[in-house]
């Protein structure tokens, strides 16, 4: 029986392939240039919005919310954390990679961008950089098919005794779209699935306030003189931990391949606005539903099963039931959106590392255009495999999106995060110290996670600390860059983007 929310789950789904299929008509007889980033073509608000839909995966809307309703308000930290880094990065960052990344032999993926940066043809950073890629989006992505998941199976009861049904579904549907639309495909999709979160996560607390009794005595309740609702009760730890999230922001390659595909400057001073106040009001809208959740009964019952992640799903179908039953449809569909909108990135991304960053330069260095198309769109399939099983899995990390999306986050931003911004500002850095910088704080990053996650420090700190050291150190030992690379800093720094 199709019910309200399952027709509203299929009119998205159809309006979400229909996207796929007109860019996968549209891009015939394009090269890999526009299949990976767009042709540098993408205006303001698509910039803006993929680039803060495909960063805010289902951990916005089941995560981030259920980890405050069970954890308290240490975790708000988070959230203050992403929307501080969110502002730096499109305010110190966005603008300089777009014209360096032009300048640097116009690169379209990252790690091909930190090699041009310094003018190498040694190719041991692009391998290096596409391994990590591979390794912490294939984890990426199975926090997004967990996500989806647990909401088809929400919707679609009948789905409970065969969750891996469930699983398979929504992967399907990202792979078809991603497959055949590219970098226009995501971003479009990207755009309209950012719209819908923002709705959804505005709607929930809004309904809820005005219509539903609320116990508000759990906001004055004191516990040894202190407010549980204060987050500045929160342990330095906490703090710390939840700032450092916002580090991750500079190393994140799904999110700032974005920056390299606007067209000029304008668009990334419009882009950076409307992006900061997207990601503010959706922070602050998922902490109110958590906060909210709290004095609403129902939800209470979710912490005590250990099924916090689903609060904004109990919320929904209980506000929105009866004759509202296809707005919690469309409601729900929004979790499926975020989680879309981070896989589909993450694949494209990942894809394009492989082909650009390792199959091209080093197996097949005559490639044509078309051929390359293809590795990529199998590449694609071959991490969406791998992430299915890992999400499938009967493992308890596997099971806990919050988990995964810690693990792959701290990844990156530690990789990552201090090599880029080394890059576009510091004209001393050099190749060697670029290495150092992603290969340590990688593996202080992954030492951490398993070693010393009992400090109750997230392993991003130290992790983005390690590798800057490691850039900065190697860089001074390492002779001073060469005349030509100095110029292409120079000349970036100067050029205007038009």
């Amino acid at each position: 029986m199709i019910t309200p929310q399952i027709a509203a789950f299929i009119v998205y789904f159809a309006a979400v392939l229909g996207i796929g299929l007109v860019f996968f008509f549209k891009s015939k007889g394009t090269g890999e240039k526009d299949y990976f980033l767009g042709g540098r073509s993408m205006g303001p608000w698509v910039t803006a919005l993929s680039a803060q839909a495909s960063d805010m995966s289902g951990w916005l809307l089941m995560g981030f919310p259920g980890s405050i309703l069970a954890f308290g308000m240490g975790q708000v930290w988070i959230g203050i954390g992403l929307a501080l880094g969110t502002a730096a990065n499109w305010i110190f960052v966005a603008r300089r990679l777009r014209k360096f990344s032009q300048a640097a032999n116009d690169s379209i993926t990252v790690p091909q961008y930190l090699s041009n940066r310094f003018l190498t043809k040694n190719p041991a950073l692009q391998i290096i950089c596409a391994v990590v890629f591979l390794v912490f989006f294939t984890i990426y992505v199975a926090s997004s098919f967990v996500a989806g998941q647990k909401v088809f199976i929400q919707v679609v009861p009948q789905l409970e005794s065969n969750p891996n049904l469930a699983l398979l579904i929504f992967a399907a549907i990202i792979i078809v779209y991603t497959f055949l639309g590219g970098f226009k495909a995501v971003c479009w999709t990207d755009f309209f699935q950012g719209l819908m979160m923002l709705a959804a996560l505005l709607a929930v607390p809004i309904v809820l306030v005005i219509a539903k009794d609320l116990d508000y005595s759990v906001f004055q309740a004191v516990d040894g003189g202190v407010s549980p609702m204060n987050p500045f009760s929160a342990s330095w730890k906490d703090i710390a931990s939840g700032l450092a999230w916002g580090l991750g922001y500079f190393g994140m390659p799904h999110i700032i391949v974005r920056f390299m595909s606007t067209k000029n400057s304008k668009v990334l001073k419009k882009s950076a606005t409307i992006g900061i106040i997207w990601v503010v009001l959706s922070l602050g809208a998922a902490i109110a539903m958590a906060l909210l959740g709290r004095g609403y009964a129902p939800t209470q019952a979710l912490v005590d099963g250990g099924q916090q992640e689903l609060v904004f799903v109990t919320l929904v179908q209980d506000i929105f039931s009866g004759p509202w039953a296809f707005v919690a449809g469309l409601l729900l569909s929004a979790i499926v959106a975020a989680a879309m909108s981070t896989a589909d990135s993450q694949l494209l991304v990942a894809s394009s590392s492989f082909t650009s960053d390792i199959y091209k330069p080093i197996f097949r260095k005559n490639a044509s255009d078309k051929e390359t198309l293809w590795v990529g769109r199998i590449v694609v399939l071959i991490i969406a495999v791998i992430a299915y099983f890992i999400a499938s899995s009967k493992s308890e990390g596997a099971a806990t999106i919050m988990t995964l999306v810690d693990n792959a986050w701290g990844g990156f931003g530690s990789a990552f995060g201090p090599v880029i911004i080394l890059s576009l500002f510091w004209k001393r850095f050099t190749y060697k110290g670029a290495i150092a910088g992603v290969v340590g704080g990688a593996v202080v990053d992954v030492l951490w996670m398993n070693l010393l996650a009992d400090t109750g420090i997230y392993e991003l700190l130290p992790g983005f600390i390690a590798g800057f050291v490691c850039a900065v150190v190697v860089s001074l030992i390492d002779k001073k860059p060469s005349k030509e690379i100095e110029e292409l800093y120079e000349k970036a720094i100067s050029a205007e983007i038009e």
